[in-house]
C-alpha cells in the first residue's frame, strides 16, 4: 500500500500566515520589527538574518531550532512590553543584538513551561490539517509517486510481442501499485490480479490501448484499477481469491478503539493536572502570602501548557470519532453492494458488464476509502504521540509531592462542577437595557456560537492576572460587538459588561506577556500576524445568533380595492381575432329546434307538497264485568231416607250490584 504524504512537507496556499509555511517575513509581518520608513524587503531581509542567527547561536549551544520556531519566539519576545522594544522606529544594531540575545535565552531555558507550549503550538500548526485538507492532499501525493510508472505506459510505443508483453506487465504492476492490494513483486498477487485483468482487458486488445490519446489511455488505467479492484474484492469475500488483501475494516475498528482509549486516558490526565493547577492558583488568589511564596507566574504558565494540550487532544479525538462513523458507515455500504453482487452473480457463467462493473468500482471506491482512513488514524495517532514530550517541565517544576502539599486542605473542582454550582445563576434582562444577552431558550444555533477566550472566563482571566476558569453558558451569554462571551459566575458576568472595553484591554496586555495565550484564547484578530494556518479560514466566519420570540401579525386580505381591468388585452393579434369573431357574430342568427327525440331532454321543474305525518283512531277498546254464577244444592249427602232429595239456592248477586 503507498503510505500517506509526510506532514512536513506538503504544499500550502502561498501568501499564508501559518507559521512554518512561507517567508519568514510572513509569519511575522513586516510591520513586526519596522514601520513604514523601512522598505519591506529591507524589513523580510533583517528578519530573515534575525532567524538565521539565533538559529546559529542555538546550535552552538546544542540545541536545534527549526526557523518556524525561532520566527515565533522572535515575534513573542517583540510583543512582550518588558522587553521595551519600540515598534515605531527602525530596529538598529544594538536592538538586533538584544532581540537575539533574549531570544537564544528563552529558547535555551529547557524548564519554561512557556516555551514548551510555545513548541506545542508550533508542531501541531505544522503537522495538523484538516480531515478534507489531509485526504485532498494525500491523493495528491500518491498520484505523484505513481506519475513515472504511468508515463512509462502512456508513452509506450511497443510494437513486437515481447514489448507488448512487457507493457501489459507493467500494466499489472500499475493496477496492483494504485489500489495498494498486494506487493507487485509478489508472484501469486500478480498472478491473480493479471487474470482479473484479463477478464476486462484481453492482452489482445493492446494494440487498440495504444491508438488512444494520452488523456483516454489515463483514464482507462484508473477504470481498469477500480474494476480489477471491485473483482479481486469479490473473490475475497467468496472465498477464491483475495490473496495478499487485508481485513480494512477489522483493522480500522481496533485502531480507533486503542486511539480511543489512549487519547481518552490522556485526556483524563491533562484534565485532572489543569484542575489541580487551577484549586491552587484559586487558593493563592485569595491568600498574598501564599502568592508570594508559590510564583503563580510559574504555575499559570504549567496550566497554560496542560490547558493547550487538552485542547489539541479533543481535536484529535473529535477527528477519531468522525474516523469511526465513516467507518461503520462504509462497512454497511460495503456489505450492502457485496450482497447485491451476489444477487446478480448467482450461479451464472456470463453476467452484463453494465450491471456488475459499476458494482466493482463503487467496491474499489469504498476500499480506497478505507486506506484513507487508515492513513488517517495512523496520522492522528503519531500527532498524539509527539505531542506528550512537550508536559516534560511539570514533573521537574512541580513533583507530585510539591503538589501534594500544597493540594493540602483544598477541594479540587472540576469543570462540570463549576458549571453546577452556577447552574441556577442567571443574568436578569431586566438589570441591562442597552447590552444584548443570549440563552438556550432564545437563540436557535446557541451552541454553535464561537466563544471569545475559548470559553473562559474573561473577567476572572482579567482581574487574577491570567487565570483561566471555564465559562458557563447557562448563566447566559453576552454579545459586544458582535463577539460572544461568557462568565463563570452572574457578578462577573454583571461587572464585564459594565466595562467590557476595560477588560479585553487587560486581556490583550497579559496576551501579549504570554505569547502562548494568543493561540491558546483564540485572540488572532488582535495580533494578526500570528494567525495559525488552520484556523485561517475561520478569521472572518462569524456565526450570527438566530433568536427565538413569540410573534403574530395579521393583515387585511385586500388592502386597496382591486383595480385589474379584467377585459385589458396586451396582444395585438388577440384584440384582432375578438374583433372578427364579433364582426361574424353580426351575421350569424340563434334557431332553435325541438325533436321528438329531445323533447324530454330539457329541463322540467314542479312544486309538491312534502307528506306530513298524521294519525286517526277507528275505534275504542271498552271493557264490562258480569256477576259470577254461584248456585248452591243443599241435601246432596243424603239424608235417613232412602230417596234423596236436593234443595237449589241461587245465590248469584244481581248485575246492579256489581
Amino acid at each position: 500500500m503507498v503510505t500517506g504524504p509526510p506532514r512536513k512537507n506538503r504544499s500550502l496556499p502561498q501568501g499564508s500566515a501559518k507559521p512554518g509555511r512561507g517567508k519568514e517575513s510572513d509569519r511575522l509581518g513586516s510591520n513586526s520589527l519596522s514601520q513604514a520608513r523601512m522598505p519591506p524587503t529591507q524589513a523580510e531581509s533583517v528578519i530573515k538574518n534575525i532567524i538565521r542567527e539565533i538559529g546559529q547561536e542555538c546550535a552552538g549551544h546544542g540545541e536545534i531550532v527549526s526557523e518556524t520556531l525561532a520566527a515565533f519566539v522572535v515575534k513573542a519576545v517583540v510583543l512582550d512590553p518588558s522587553n521595551g522594544f519600540n515598534m515605531d522606529r527602525p530596529l538598529v544594531k544594538s536592538d538586533v543584538q538584544k532581540l537575539v540575545k533574549l531570544c537564544v535565552s528563552r529558547l535555551l531555558d529547557s524548564k519554561n513551561p512557556s516555551l514548551d507550549t510555545i513548541k506545542m503550538q508550533v508542531y501541531f500548526d505544522m503537522n495538523y490539517t484538516s480531515r478534507e485538507e489531509f485526504l485532498e492532499e494525500h491523493h495528491r501525493v500518491l498520484e505523484s509517486r505513481l506519475g513515472s510508472v504511468m508515463r512509462e505506459i502512456t508513452d509506450n510505443r511497443a510494437c513486437a510481442r515481447e514489448e507488448l508483453e512487457s507493457l501489459y506487465r507493467k500494466i499489472v504492476s500499475y493496477v496492483l501499485l494504485r489500489s495498494g492490494l498486494g506487493s507487485p513483486t509478489d508472484i501469486r498477487i500478480v498472478r491473480e490480479a493479471t487474470a482479473a485483468l484479463q477478464s476486462i482487458f484481453p492482452q489482445a486488445e493492446l494494440g487498440t490501448f495504444l491508438t488512444l490519446s494520452k488523456k483516454d489511455k489515463e483514464h482507462q488505467l484508473k477504470e481498469f484499477t477500480m474494476i480489477v479492484t471491485g473483482i479481486r474484492l469479490f473473490n475475497r469475500d467468496c472465498g477464491k481469491g483475495g490473496e495478499g488483501i487485508d481485513d480494512l475494516p477489522a483493522i480500522l475498528r481496533e485502531a480507533i478503539q486503542a486511539t480511543t482509549q489512549h487519547i481518552d486516558c490522556q485526556l483524563q490526565t491533562a484534565q485532572d493536572q489543569a484542575y489541580r493547577y487551577t484549586a491552587i492558583l484559586e487558593k493563592a488568589a485569595s491568600n498574598p502570602l501564599l502568592s508570594m511564596e508559590l510564583q503563580p507566574s510559574m504555575l499559570k504558565e504549567a496550566l497554560y501548557n496542560v490547558r493547550q494540550y487538552e485542547i489539541f487532544l479533543q481535536i484529535i479525538l473529535s477527528d477519531i470519532i468522525t474516523c469511526a462513523q465513516e467507518v461503520e458507515l462504509m462497512i454497511k455500504q460495503l456489505g450492502a453492494q457485496l450482497e447485491q453482487l451476489k444477487m446478480i452473480v448467482k450461479s451464472k457463467t456470463a453476467v452484463p458488464t453494465s450491471q456488475v462493473f459499476p458494482i466493482f468500482i463503487a467496491l474499489s471506491n469504498l476500499w480506497t476509502s478505507f486506506q484513507d482512513e487508515i492513513v488517517l488514524i495512523s496520522v492522528l495517532s503519531n500527532l498524539t504521540t509527539h505531542l506528550e514530550p512537550f508536559l516534560g517541565a511539570h514533573e521537574l517544576l512541580f513533583p507530585e509531592k510539591v503538589m501534594q502539599n500544597l493540594l493540602d486542605g483544598l477541594t479540587v473542582k472540576t469543570d462540570v462542577s463549576r458549571v453546577k454550582e452556577h447552574l441556577e445563576d442567571r443574568v436578569h434582562l431586566v438589570d441591562f437595557r442597552k447590552q444584548e444577552w443570549l440563552f438556550p431558550e432564545t437563540t436557535a444555533n446557541f451552541d454553535k456560537l464561537l466563544i471569545q477566550c475559548r470559553g473562559f472566563c474573561p473577567y476572572t482571566f482579567a482581574t487574577t492576572d491570567g487565570l483561566l476558569l471555564p465559562g458557563n453558558p447557562a448563566i447566559g451569554i453576552l454579545k459586544y460587538k458582535e463577539k460572544y462571551y461568557t462568565f463563570n459566575t452572574r457578578d462577573a458576568a454583571y461587572l464585564f459588561a459594565e466595562n467590557p472595553e476595560n477588560y479585553i484591554g487587560l486581556i490583550r496586555e497579559k496576551a501579549k506577556k504570554n505569547a502562548e495565550l494568543i493561540q491558546l484564547l483564540e485572540l488572532h484578530q488582535q495580533f494578526e500576524t500570528l494567525i495559525p494556518y488552520s484556523q485561517m479560514k475561520d478569521v472572518d466566519k462569524h456565526i450570527k445568533p438566530i433568536t427565538m420570540s413569540e410573534s403574530s401579525t395579521q393583515t387585511d386580505t385586500h388592502i386597496l380595492p382591486p383595480t385589474i381591468v379584467r377585459s385589458y388585452e396586451w396582444n395585438e393579434w388577440e384584440l384582432r381575432r375578438k374583433a372578427i369573431k364579433l364582426a361574424n357574430l353580426r351575421q350569424k342568427a340563434t334557431h332553435s329546434v325541438q325533436t321528438d327525440l329531445s323533447h324530454m331532454r330539457r329541463e322540467n321543474c314542479s312544486q309538491v307538497y312534502p307528506p306530513k305525518d298524521a294519525g286517526t283512531q277507528s275505534k275504542r277498546e271498552g271493557s264490562s264485568r258480569v256477576p259470577r254464577p254461584q248456585i248452591y244444592i243443599a241435601g246432596l249427602r243424603g239424608g235417613q231416607g232412602k230417596v234423596t232429595s236436593g234443595v237449589k239456592v241461587n245465590l248469584t248477586r244481581a248485575v246492579d250490584e256489581t
